[in-house]
């Protein structure tokens, strides 16, 4: 009798530990959404690759969860996340407009950067901001850090502003002075430095604080309770070690220390 009801209390007590899960876990009844967008080391659709791609394999992995993972533009992807439409993206910062709309579940955190052209004769911020010949280039729907949003802000009322819905655009019309400056942070090194980008400009320090990112949770889709179980599922992945692992993946250790310890 003993061996007959062995194998039955080990079945039972693994389904019972797997229930556990289950009811801890994220809710994994229906799929999933989440986008990722082309920005750099953050994914690449060319070679369908980069941190985000990493950690969204993670987050899959370690829920359960299906998730149907897609590439869109940033302006559409914050659409579909304030409609609910999309559940997640990722590497996404807040503001008083955002959070009304989306949780976040931070997991690195990064400076923004003003790279110049030389010829601009730009040594600091102000110096851009003053000269009425300077046009900025950005990502449409982009927001970044404090002094950054003022100075795209302000060259906005200007009209001082070209948009693009990626980088690539925004190098080829800085390589041919249509805009003499972009707005960057470390995702952005590897093109720079690659390309003839890297002999035309210089980089300028926006004397701003480094803003967190993160897990972009749509409101609508995400109860409360269920953005909980996914901000601890990412805190999880920062205190064993996993995001780090990534970040290393793609820049040197010191560099990617300090990019997942704030």
């Amino acid at each position: 009798m003993k061996s007959y009801f062995r194998p039955l209390l080990i079945a039972l007590l693994f389904c019972s530990m797997s229930a556990a899960r289950a009811v801890d876990g994220p809710d994994c009844t229906r799929p999933l959404t989440l986008a990722l967008h082309d920005h750099g080391l953050l994914y690449s659709s060319q070679t369908d690759a980069g941190i985000d791609k990493d950690f969204a394999d993670e987050l899959m992995r370690r829920s359960g969860c299906k998730i149907i993972v897609t590439v869109m533009p940033r302006a559409r992807i914050w659409q579909l996340i304030e409609s609910g439409a999309l559940d997640f993206s990722l590497s996404g910062i807040t503001n008083e407009a955002r959070d009304k709309f989306a949780g976040f579940a931070w997991y690195f955190s990064n400076k923004y950067y003003l790279l110049v052209r030389k010829d601009a004769k730009v040594q600091q911020l102000t110096d851009f901001e003053n000269n009425p010949k300077l046009m900025l280039g950005v990502i449409r729907s982009f927001r970044y850090s404090e002094n950054a949003n003022r100075l795209l802000d302000n060259l906005a009322l200007e009209q001082r502003v070209d948009y693009a819905t990626r980088l690539e655009p925004l190098y080829q019309i800085l390589a041919l002075n249509r805009v003499q400056g972009m707005i960057i942070e470390p995702f952005d090194y590897p093109q720079v430095d690659a390309g003839s980008i890297r002999s035309l400009t210089i980089i300028v320090d926006l004397n701003d604080a480094a803003v967190p990112h993160g897990l972009i949770m749509s409101r609508k889709a995400i109860s409360l309770a269920e953005q909980e179980k996914w901000r601890m599922l990412v805190n999880q992945m920062r205190a064993d070690g996993t995001v780090l692992h990534i970040f290393e993946k793609y820049f040197h250790p010191d560099l990617a220390k300090s990019l997942v310890t704030f």
